[in-house]
């Protein structure tokens, strides 16, 4: 049954009423009839009878963005207006991920509710969420980000029930549960994208403290990849699959060298995930023999780059002919035969690499330090002969020059003495023959491997997935703000950096679903777009003097539509309103 406006003439003026109708079926096909005759009935008579009608108590349960059955009132259109627009499309989709990995579940096992009035596990999804969509301090992300953003109803927390010690302390909750999580990440990555791990990627980076850091025995002063020597710093190791899905990581003082790292992160991964025929792939920063040993006494197959004075000892195979072209400007060959100065052992081969493209920016680097250094030369030596100048100053100051051009450095030989008369005597000259070995070893590597059955290229490949890890730490930097770190304790450091990793887990689990829809792997322009969507309050003044107020969600774009389309994406229209 439906209702149905009817018109009536009557003395030359039209009128309308409203009627309750019936459909039925009949052998010459539908037929409608009148039920009963309302006359003239209000909005609220009319939606009263069109429920009753269709037999809707209103009981049933609603959704947090269900659609409703359309209901109609007289709105005074001059009026209408939008009021309190809020980020959506951001912590939406990052909801959205976290519910594809069942993460919301995992938090809800390991942080079980007790008397606070908002769940830990809700905390914890907003710090992983706020990472991803906006990096920033707690402070901020309780004080600027969260009340911009739609996650007061998302998550059915408001505002005034977030502050910066609530998320100090959901950090302080999460860390104990870090093994757990990559166990548990591992798992249900493996089982939504089928990853294999077969390969196993590990490198080091370091990020920096404001601030002295007293208290944290991890912060130390070391080499720095940040260029910010002055400041105490953590490692960090990770371990990533061949498609850069992190495995797990383990945090280091700031004085670690990489190479005494192996070790750690090896027995970490094989008491998780248990020894199998896996094969590590580590830079040349990982080598000693200390490692190389250890590796090789558990039966552990390893593909290691090597340092840059080792490939000096294959001038005699770089000369031969007998490369294999993997693809344009780039060759590779086995060399199977060690040279004499390398004892080495009887099941590890070489890889030698030669990279035209790495061979062209060796080049401009090393001609470029090269003409630094000569020119710096040739003044330092037309003032020693002008001047009466300090010999030990002067060797300083070539200290000072070489040092900061050590691509070069080695081309030239500097003599600096005392003459007779007082004068610094200063001559210099380049070495041809260093001269010549760099033109040749220009683009050109070694690797070290006792993976004896893989081809060059296969073996290649597989070093140069490298990358992944290199990408990893590019975007824990840059996109998820891992640097600098602002926290002074022990365990709120590595609740940071444990809250960086898992949003990083959704970045890769966004690039994952990008790739299998065919948008690519690069997810940030995702990000970008759908981060664009906002919710918003429209509000409607009627004709009775009641304003409706209705959260609803902008129209995506075209391209957005796209988007969430290809990702299997339902992006609702409206949110209900949470009482609060």
């Amino acid at each position: 049954m439906f209702i149905r406006q009817c018109y009536k003439s009557y003395k030359g003026k039209r009128h309308a009423y409203w009627a309750l109708v019936e459909s039925y079926r009949t052998d010459r096909g539908p037929r409608q009839r009148v039920v009963a005759y309302l006359g003239q009935v209000d909005t609220q008579g009319r939606l009263g009878v069109e429920r009753a009608a269709k037999g809707d108590s209103g009981t049933h349960q609603q959704s947090l963005y269900g659609e409703e059955p359309p209901q109609w009132v007289r709105v005074n259109a001059a009026k209408v207006r939008v009021e309190n627009c809020r980020r959506f499309g951001g912590p939406w989709l990052a909801l959205e991920l976290i519910k594809t990995l069942q993460l919301d579940r995992f938090f809800e096992r390991v942080l079980p509710q007790g008397r606070e009035s908002i769940p830990w596990s809700t905390t914890a999804l907003l710090l992983v969420i706020a990472r991803l969509c906006e990096p920033s301090s707690e402070l901020f992300t309780a004080e600027q980000w969260y009340p911009k953003t739609a996650l007061s109803d998302l998550l059915g927390v408001p505002s005034s029930s977030v502050d910066d010690n609530r998320l100090y302390r959901a950090l302080d909750k999460l860390l104990p549960h870090k093994e757990a999580l990559e166990v548990y990440l591992k798992e249900r990555l493996g089982t939504l994208f089928d990853i294999e791990y077969d390969l196993l990627l590990y490198d080091v980076t370091s990020t920096y403290f404001e601030g002295q850091a007293e208290g944290n025995s991890l912060a130390q002063l070391g080499y720095s990849r940040d260029k910010r020597p002055d400041c105490k710093q953590v490692c960090i190791g990770l371990v990533v699959t061949r498609c850069g899905m992190p495995l797990g990581y383990q945090v280091f003082a700031g004085n670690t060298a990489d190479v005494t790292t192996v070790e750690d992160i090896v027995d970490m991964m094989e008491a998780r995930y248990g020894k199998s025929n896996r094969v590590w792939v580590m830079d040349r920063g990982m080598v000693s023999e200390e490692n190389i040993d250890y590796l090789r006494e558990g039966g552990r197959r390893y593909i290691i780059g090597t340092t840059k004075s080792m490939l000096q000892r294959f001038e005699s195979e770089m000369l031969k002919e007998d490369w294999h072209a993997i693809r344009d400007g780039l060759e590779v060959k086995i060399c199977r035969n060690k040279p004499d100065s390398e004892p080495g052992l009887s099941d590890e081969i070489y890889i030698l690499c030669r990279s035209q493209d790495r061979r062209q920016k060796d080049e401009a680097i090393l001609r470029r330090s090269e003409e630094k250094i000569e020119k710096r030369l040739r003044s330092m030596q037309q003032r020693c002969q002008k001047q009466k100048r300090d010999v030990q100053k002067v060797e300083r100051e070539v200290g000072r020059l070489l040092g900061q051009n050590t691509r070069a450095a080695r081309l030239f030989e500097v003599t600096i003495e005392n003459n007779s008369d007082g004068k610094a005597s200063f001559k210099w000259k380049k070495i041809e023959q260093r001269r010549d070995w760099a033109a040749l070893s220009a683009g050109c590597y070694l690797l070290r491997t006792n993976v004896t059955d893989w081809s060059d290229e296969e073996l290649w490949k597989a070093y140069i997935q490298l990358s992944e890890a290199e990408s990893a730490f590019r975007i824990h930097k840059s996109d998820l703000s891992l640097r600098p770190i602002w926290h002074q304790k022990a365990d709120r450091v590595e609740s940071h950096i444990l809250v960086c990793f898992l949003a990083y887990v959704l970045w890769k689990t966004l690039a994952a679903l990008c790739s299998r829809a065919g948008l690519g792997d690069e997810p940030r322009r995702v990000l970008s777009e759908l981060g664009e969507i906002q919710a918003m309050d429209v509000v409607m003044p009627t004709d009775t003097g009641i304003e409706i107020r209705r959260r609803c969600i902008s129209r995506p774009t075209e391209h957005q539509q796209i988007l969430l389309q290809r990702l299997g994406l339902n992006l609702p229209s409206q949110i209900r309103q949470t009482e609060m």
